[in-house]
């Protein structure tokens, strides 16, 4: 027996697990938008499965619906009364035998309006949750302060550890500091060294002392299926040298791989009093821009951050709203700029990730942390509530545009042009996610 196959089976297991909790849990919060908006427009649901094949627990509510878990866990549905299938597609034979008042409480003798709510509930609620995830994070970790107040110190060799947590800068190499923004862009401003000169107050006295750059070449982030997640590194490893020369910066780190234009670099890493030496060859990768375009550069695939913890406080309900709409949105501007630069062929198709990319992502996730999954649920949520706002058949926004045909010709389309729309929209998403997993299989 070849027992070097045991970790990688667990690996896969792990991220299977991951994969699966993730996403039943967003699915389970859209099609939950489905029922619960249904059910207060009066639309009866007879079943709520998460999952789809044999059954493997269900129970009937009060409200005439069985809510059931199945054993493929890879999506789930809501039927409606009256419906012909899960997806919503046409009237069971039942339908026409009812009377007025049960055809009122199916999806397809409902008024529009509810059915178009209903419909749309899901997209929402995936909404909801990122906003609320992203939300509780800065309620419960809290929001930086402007002021530029050291709090907790980050793990660093010992002789750039001069600052102490409570001590706020002044000034860095005499350039006046006020904000943590105007303490990074100074830090920038620096020419390459190890320390940098600080003027700092510490319990009401102005001290003058050298410690690191703002920003060393830490790594805080290791960014899952990248070039440095796959030789091993780690948050918490500083990078010392590239190619044998000093790095001290996270700018110079950067400057040092855009150079190498994805050749194969040594660096040195400290890692727990340690120093450790790898081979790491830089990744193209399509970026996002402020104002909506990409940017392509080479990367190891982590981010830094500042060498301490700034001081934080709790945000406010409404700070934290604003905060999980303002995060929510940039997911949703991102990934539509994404795409349509995809169409376009002005960044690479390996942006695009299939179940395969997502699933080692969600496994990645988990492995940095409770937070870090959860994070990463919220992300994929949003983006899921957006990729079923297309209007595109056997997509909750195909069903919209079917509703908005409706509304605006005051009939709703035949059930042939409904089949043949839907089956050219079955076989769209087919093809793309073949395309994905093309892409899963052969992308860097």
């Amino acid at each position: 027996m070849d027992l070097s196959l045991i970790p990688q089976f667990g690996g896969l297991i792990y991220t299977v697990l991951a994969f699966v909790v993730a996403l039943s849990i967003i699915v389970a919060i859209h099609e939950y938008g489905h029922y619960i908006v249904g059910r207060w427009c009066g639309i009866k649901a007879d079943v709520f499965s998460i999952g789809f094949g044999p059954i493997l627990f269900s129970r009937m509510d009060r409200h005439g619906t069985r809510w059931q878990v199945a054993a493929l866990p890879l999506g789930g549905y809501v039927k409606f009364r009256g419906d012909a299938n899960a997806a919503s597609v046409g009237a069971d034979g039942e339908v026409a035998t009812m009377s007025a008042e049960e055809r009122a409480q199916t999806m397809t003798g409902a008024a529009l309006w509810r059915r178009a709510a209903t419909v749309a509930a899901g997209p929402i609620f995936n909404f909801i949750l990122s906003i609320l995830v992203f939300g509780a994070f800065v309620i419960v970790a809290g929001q930086a302060v402007e002021r530029p107040v050291i709090g907790e110190i980050k793990d660093l060799p010992a002789d750039v550890q001069t600052l102490q947590p409570g001590d706020e800068v002044l000034s860095i190499a005499g350039q006046p500091v006020a904000t943590l923004a105007e303490l990074t862009e100074a830090g920038r401003a620096q020419p390459p060294a190890r320390t940098l000169p600080y003027e700092i107050r510490r319990d009401g006295a102005v001290l003058d002392v050298e410690a690191a750059p703002p920003m060393p070449a830490r790594v805080d982030v290791v960014q899952p299926r990248s070039a440095a997640w796959d030789i091993g590194l780690q948050p918490g490893d500083t990078i010392r040298a590239v190619e044998g020369e000093p790095i001290h910066s996270f700018g110079e780190l950067q400057d040092r791989v855009a150079a190498s234009e994805g050749a194969p670099l040594a660096i040195t890493v400290w890692r727990d009093g340690e120093l450790l030496d790898f081979t790491i060859a830089p990744r193209s990768s399509d970026l996002p821009l402020p104002d909506g375009g990409f940017e392509t550069r080479y990367l190891l695939g982590i981010s830094g951050g500042l060498f301490f913890e700034p001081v934080t406080e709790r945000a406010g309900p409404i700070a934290a709203l604003g905060y999980g709409v303002d995060q929510t949105l940039f997911i949703l501007r991102s990934s539509l700029s994404a795409l349509s630069h995809i169409v376009t062929g002005q960044i690479s198709t390996c942006n695009l990730s299939g179940p395969i990319g997502i699933a080692e992502t969600s496994g990645a996730a988990a492995s940095q942390g409770f937070a870090n999954f959860i994070w990463f649920i919220a992300v994929l949520s949003a983006a899921v509530g957006m990729l079923n706002l297309f209007p595109i058949p056997v997509l909750d926004g195909g069903h919209l545009v079917f509703h908005a045909y409706e509304a605006v010709s005051g009939r709703a389309p035949s059930d042939g042009a409904v089949k043949v729309l839907m089956t050219v929209g079955l076989a769209l998403m087919g093809a793309l996610m073949v395309f994905a997993l093309f892409n899963d299989l052969t992308c860097p």
